[in-house]
Parts: structure tokens; sequence; C-alpha cells
């Protein structure tokens, strides 16, 4: 098999950290690995796959020779992209940077890959959210047309990257230990006010625009449209972050054009790549955050009827935001284009 020269920026951050995981579990086919980071990370060793790697200095020469670059997500994106680009890389990027440009394909591979194709250098990953709702959408929506979307999201911690992980961690030991809780972190570290999130929930992620909305839900609803191609389908989502270490948790409601048995449900879920249904009401099981972490599917359960409305359905959505969230689907992304030789 043809090995490619690749290129991972943002390699000590947790999502660069999960491509080395995946890459070495999906035998991904790598010829030459640079690993690339910010000033302050440069010269760490990580060892990967028995050799030891140097972290360098990701610059604009950073990506010569190399086939693939794997964006980890951040402001990198912007300054690094076209450099990139112009070296002969095809840039798939985690950031928000690219994702509405009409002249990037947004992708998840499972839903629209038909849309890699049209990439000019730099194919955009969705939202993690996103992905994890899209996955669950797409085999109905290929059944029945999807009219309206009500999705509130319940999103780790982990979302907010390691400092959050370590807030919530020192939040806890502090109530614990009958000690004051600071928060500085959550819902945003930039922001003027922070809250505990340790036996809390905060429904806040990302900063509010003129309409009300957060950032993050508006990602979910403009992304969205963008990957099934349908601009008239109604969405309207609420984002909460939740003191879970690991994997989003999704409540969606449907309105479909037309009927769809709960059984029609199930199969159209149960046959699609990269669902696992998990929905037996009898023996109380269904997906959670704490058994979905490190799993690569979007598992599905609580499948109901919504009767309030004609043709109303509901679903409890649950995976892995840093895994299908960002890393592997990325790496699908390339592992697709390698399968239809498009490098």
């Amino acid at each position: 098999m043809k090995k490619y020269n690749v290129a991972i920026l943002g390699a000590t951050g947790a999502v660069g950290q999960e491509f080395l995981s995946l890459i070495e579990e999906r035998n991904f086919p790598f010829a030459n690995l640079k690993l690339l980071a910010s000033k302050r990370s440069a010269g760490k060793v990580i060892k990967f796959m028995g050799k030891d790697y140097v972290v360098e200095e990701a610059t604009n020469e950073s990506f010569k020779d190399v086939q693939i670059a794997l964006f980890a997500g951040g402001s990198a994106s912007t300054v690094f992209a076209s450099a990139a680009v112009k070296s002969g890389a095809v840039v798939i990027d985690n950031s928000s940077a690219f994702r509405m440009d009409p002249e990037v394909p947004l992708v998840v591979p499972e839903v629209n890959p038909e849309a890699i194709k049209n990439h000019k250098g730099i194919i955009a990953n969705p939202n993690c959210s996103t992905i994890i709702m899209t996955m669950a959408l797409k085999p109905i929506y290929d059944k029945v047309k999807i009219k309206r979307v009500v999705v509130s999201t319940y999103q780790a911690v982990s979302g907010g990257g390691k400092e959050a992980i370590d807030e919530l961690e020192q939040q806890v030991k502090a109530i614990a230990e009958n000690r004051p809780v600071e928060a500085k972190i959550l819902p945003g570290a930039s922001l003027a006010k922070h809250y505990q999130i340790a036996f809390n929930l905060i429904p806040q992620i990302d900063v509010f625009k003129d309409n009300g909305y957060t950032k993050e839900e508006m990602k979910m609803i403009d992304e969205t449209h963008k990957i099934l191609d349908d601009y008239g389908m109604g969405i309207t989502a609420t984002t909460i972050r939740v003191p879970v270490y690991r994997s989003h948790a999704e409540s969606i409601n449907l309105e479909l054009e037309d009927d769809l048995s709960i059984d029609e449900v199930k199969s159209a879920l149960s046959n699609f790549e990269g669902v696992i249904v998990k929905d037996n009401p009898d023996e109380m099981e269904y997906p959670m955050p704490l058994y979905t972490s490190n799993q690569d599917e979007v598992f599905i359960g609580r499948i109901r009827k919504d009767y309030s409305i004609k043709n109303g359905l509901n679903l409890w959505v649950v995976g892995d935001q840093i895994r299908k969230g960002a890393a592997l689907n990325a790496l699908q992304i390339a592992e697709y284009m390698i399968k239809h030789n498009m490098f």
C-alpha cells in the first residue's frame, strides 16, 4: 500500500494526541510523520510506535513534502492553512475557521463523502456536536425528509480543553474537602464571568450572538444545513456544559414529513455505518457518556414517537467528541481520499 507524508499541527493537544492513537490503531499508511506545535511546545519528545519524535515549531516551511496535513484546531489553522496548501498538502482542519466557507467542503464521511471531491486544498471537519447529530439524522433523512430538529446537548468538559478537565477535578476535590471552590475557566476562559461546573450545568458554550443563541448553537444549525444541503430544514439548538469528562450527549426531537415506524427508524439507524443502536427499555439499556468514551461509533437509544406532533420522533444520541467528534472524523476523511485515489 502506498504511504503518505503526514503532518499533525497541534500535536501536543488532546485532539493531536488522539490523532496519534488513531493512526496507530487504524494502521494509517504514513511514511514520514511531522509533529508540529507552538513555540512553547517545540522540543518536546513524543514516543510513538517505538520511535521518538521531536515536536517542531510550526512555520510556513513546515509543510514541504507533506501530503496530508491534519490540523487539530485553534487559531493556528488560519495562520498556516494557506502555506500548507501552497506546499502541496491537503489540509483537513478541525477549527471553525473554514467550515462555512462556500469554497471548502464540510464533511462527515458517512454522511456526505461526495463533497470531498470539490475541495481546493482544505477540507473542514464539522463541530463535534454537529458530527454526532448528523450521524443520527442522515439515516432517517434518507428515508423521510426532516421538517424540524430541536436539539439540546449535554457536552463534556473536555470540549473546553485540558484546563476545563483540570478545573472539574479541582472543584470536586475542593467540595469533598470542604474548601472554597474556584472557577476560572468555564464557560470560557476569556469571558468576563466564570461559574462552577462541579455538580452544576452551564447553559452557555462559547459567546452569545445578537440573536440570543450562542456561537456553539449557531454552529450546529448552520453546519447541519450545509452538510445535509438542506437550508429549509428548521433547526433550533440549546447547548449545555455538564460535569462529565468525555463524550457529548444530545436529546433530539424530530418532526418528519411523513410517518416512519419505530422499527423502520431502528432498522435505518442499525444499518448505518458508524452507528450503534442501544435501545432496550425493558433491560434499562441506553447510551451513556461513561460507556461511549473512547469508542468510535455514535450510540443511539430512547427511540420513541413524539405523540405531541404529527410524525414526531425522539432520540438520545451519545458519542465521543474527541474521537468521532474530532480526530477520527478527520482521519476518516483522509482514509476515504486514499481509498478513492484522491491524493
